[in-house]
């Protein structure tokens, strides 16, 4: 089962959204959007981008501290960042399906 992108009014009256995973749990929350309309094309956005999306990595390098334990070895499949851009990967050229247009009642 899929997770969910579920539309709502804010406390502003804005609007927003919220990607909800099968469980229900609330993975991510939108930033407001002035209508329905914007916040539509961000959930459009996020679902063509998302699939594609790299990890950026921005945590503190861990403690040299041995008592907290052994830190893991790199995995295999990290890449050197690209060049002028610290901390990403080179782009690949992906081709996917559009995903379907989100549609809403009237």
């Amino acid at each position: 089962m899929a997770g969910m992108f579920e539309l709502f009014n804010d406390e502003d009256s804005g609007f927003r959204f919220s990607i909800t995973a099968p469980d229900g749990t609330v993975m991510a929350v939108s930033r407001s959007f002035p209508d329905k309309q914007s916040a539509v094309a961000g959930i459009r956005d996020v679902r063509e981008y998302a699939g594609m999306g790299h990890i950026t990595d921005r945590c503190p390098a861990p403690s040299t501290d041995t008592a907290a334990g052994p830190v893991p070895s790199p995995d295999h499949r990290t890449r050197a960042a690209a060049p002028g851009r610290p901390g990403t990967r080179p782009t690949h050229s992906l081709t996917r399906p559009r995903a379907p247009a989100i549609t809403t009642a009237a």
